[in-house]
Formats: C-alpha cells, sequence, structure tokens
C-alpha cells in the first residue's frame, strides 16, 4: 500500500468559519489522481471514520478539473474556544496523511 502523504501533491486544513474545517486533497498529476480516484478510497465515510463525526455531517466534493477533493466537516470544539489548540484549524490534515492507498 502507499500512504496519501507519498503521493499527494498537497494535503491541508483550514477554517471554513469558526465552527467547520476544510480539508482538501490535491495532485499534480491527473493519471495519479485517477489511478487515486479508480480505488474509491478517498470517500466521505472515510472522512467520517477519520474525524469521529457521522457521514451525514461531511460535506463532500470530488473536483476532477482540480485533480482533488474537498471535505468540510464541523470542529469539535469551534475556533478559538476554551480547549481548542488549533484556531487557524490548519493542523487537522494529519489524519489524512496515512490514508492507504492501494495503487
Amino acid at each position: 500500500m502507499t500512504r496519501l502523504k507519498d503521493i499527494a501533491k498537497a494535503c491541508k486544513s483550514k477554517n471554513a468559519g469558526p465552527f467547520h474545517v476544510t480539508l482538501d486533497i490535491m495532485f499534480d498529476d491527473e493519471k495519479l489522481f485517477e489511478r487515486v480516484r479508480a480505488t474509491g478510497v478517498i470517500r466521505p465515510e472515510l472522512i467520517a471514520q477519520l474525524y469521529h463525526v457521522p457521514v451525514a455531517q461531511v460535506l463532500f466534493t470530488e473536483y476532477p478539473p482540480a485533480l482533488a477533493w474537498k471535505a468540510t466537516l464541523p470542529r469539535r470544539i469551534p475556533s478559538g474556544a476554551v480547549g481548542d489548540s488549533d484556531v487557524y484549524g490548519a493542523q487537522q490534515h494529519a489524519p489524512l496523511l496515512d490514508i492507504d492507498v492501494p495503487i
């Protein structure tokens, strides 16, 4: 298996307002993107599992023209609230990095 962090151009996260975070997975090679896409690994159910939220709360977008996937989901703790350790949501992408891709 290949880990996503070894083949994706970027895996990143950022706030989508104070109550949500957006995750981006991007490729810079169309053939590689299509190979990963064909596996069906990157899907809303996986994002829900990785981030411990119901799948119904994952807004998932596959965007082939940009060789990318985007998922928006609720933050466990609102940005800037007591207990929040990532005000900008910029460190929330870590669970994506070790996704096993069977290519």
